[in-house]
């Protein structure tokens, strides 16, 4: 049998940095409303109905995991993602929550058919 070598500790700390970009629901909102495409920071900014200041300061820890990237048109800045890969792993976590769900549904069909009133 072979063993696994161990993972360098900066390593696993990037990795771990990299999943912690995405245990904010805001970011995830972001992240869904760019999946059709870039758009201005005053755009996402009515579609979340929060503040500026706010779609801003995520955007920024996105951009600096390398998640998004950046252009700017005069005042206006506008984001976009920059590796589609992380709509593959969205779409992995989506995938299996949903399998569990469904799961849990056939649970409760089965007690509510099997108990008797």
């Amino acid at each position: 049998m072979k063993t696994a070598k161990p993972v360098p500790q900066e390593v696993v700390q990037q990795v771990a940095d990299y999943f912690s970009v995405l245990g904010e629901p805001m970011r995830l909102r972001i992240l869904n409303l760019l999946r059709d495409g870039e758009k201005c920071v005053q755009d996402l900014v009515e579609v979340t109905d929060t503040s500026q200041a706010n779609v801003s300061k995520h955007l920024k820890v996105m951009l600096q995991a390398g998640i998004l990237t950046r252009r700017s048109k005069g005042t206006l800045a506008y984001y976009s993602v920059e590796d589609d890969l992380i709509f593959d792993l969205c779409n992995l976590v989506c995938d299996r929550l949903a399998s569990r769900i469904e799961e849990q549904a056939k649970s409760f069909r089965a007690f509510s058919l099997t108990s008797k009133r």
